[in-house]
């Protein structure tokens, strides 16, 4: 199944760094290699604790500060031959290498739908009272739609509460703000109680609008957060603004789940388009 290792690796890398953290902090043995291996793990905990504790919308590709810690603890290690810290050592700097270079990453993403210049294809998402909704129902000078993962992921909820905050400049702009997500409808309807904006938030039902534009991210969940009511298969994090005949005039299809435009983003270009 696609996708379906990066799905076990997100929930499990963390969950391993953790334990390796609590076990050395148990052994309370502090030498050269196992403060190298304390370095390690903590750093992967942490990082990944951060995410949700304080949520920020994008990071760099690299995650510098990180990354250097990583590469530290992995060299303090490296004075001790004993086989086992070494393998462990190996294990959490490999670990967090592919989270970088792998998971991150969206490969060979389909762009030619959402291509700048084109008219955006029409589709039909459901409102918080399963009305379905057409793309012509939107009735904004500009559009724009945001498809997000889900309440689950902390960077798109950080994403969203940047554009919320800046919704007065977008009203200015007669800009239609659009959240969608695959979702089940109780999450999308938290979230528009949580902020209370004149925004949309839609459901895609069955990902149908995601298939659609080329934006489907099968087995995009974390092994395990379906007994949390969510579905396995979400959406790439994408952006779309249209003017007001559905003409495409921005389309940030990131290649990476960490890498989110700003909302000032936003803005610049619906005002160098008005001039």
């Amino acid at each position: 199944m696609k996708n379906f290792t990066k799905s076990l690796f997100i929930s499990g890398f963390p969950v391993f760094a953790l334990i390796i953290f609590v076990k050395t902090i148990i052994d309370a043995n502090f030498n050269i290699s196992n403060i190298g291996i304390l370095i390690l793990s903590i750093t992967v905990v942490v990082f990944f604790s951060m995410l949700f504790i304080k949520p920020v919308a994008r990071t760099t590709k690299t995650l510098t500060f990180y990354s250097s810690l990583i590469v530290l603890g992995f060299t303090l290690n490296l004075f001790n031959f004993e086989q086992k810290s070494l393998l462990i050592a190996v294990g959490l700097a490999l670990g967090w290498l592919a989270y970088l270079t792998w998971y991150s990453s969206f490969n060979s993403r389909n762009t030619s739908v959402l291509e700048v210049g084109k008219i955006l294809p029409d589709f039909t998402l459901e409102n918080g009272d399963s009305k379905q909704i057409s793309l012509n129902d939107l009735s904004g000078d500009f559009k724009i739609f945001i498809f997000y993962r889900g309440n689950w992921c902390p960077l798109c909820m950080a994403q969203i509460k940047e554009v919320v905050n800046e919704y007065k400049e977008l009203e200015k702009r007669n800009a239609d703000m659009v959240l969608v997500s695959s979702q089940p409808h109780k999450f999308t309807k938290s979230l528009a109680n949580k902020h209370k904006v004149p925004f949309h938030f839609l459901v895609d039902k069955n990902n149908k609008t995601a298939k659609q534009l080329g934006i489907l991210h099968e087995n995009g969940l974390p092994a395990g957060f379906q007994v949390f009511g969510y579905e396995s298969d979400v959406v790439l994090p994408t952006v779309i603004i249209t003017d007001k005949d559905n003409k495409i005039i921005f389309a940030d299809l990131t290649d990476n789940y960490r890498v989110r435009p700003e909302p000032a983003t936003f803005i610049k270009i619906i005002d160098n388009y008005k001039d």
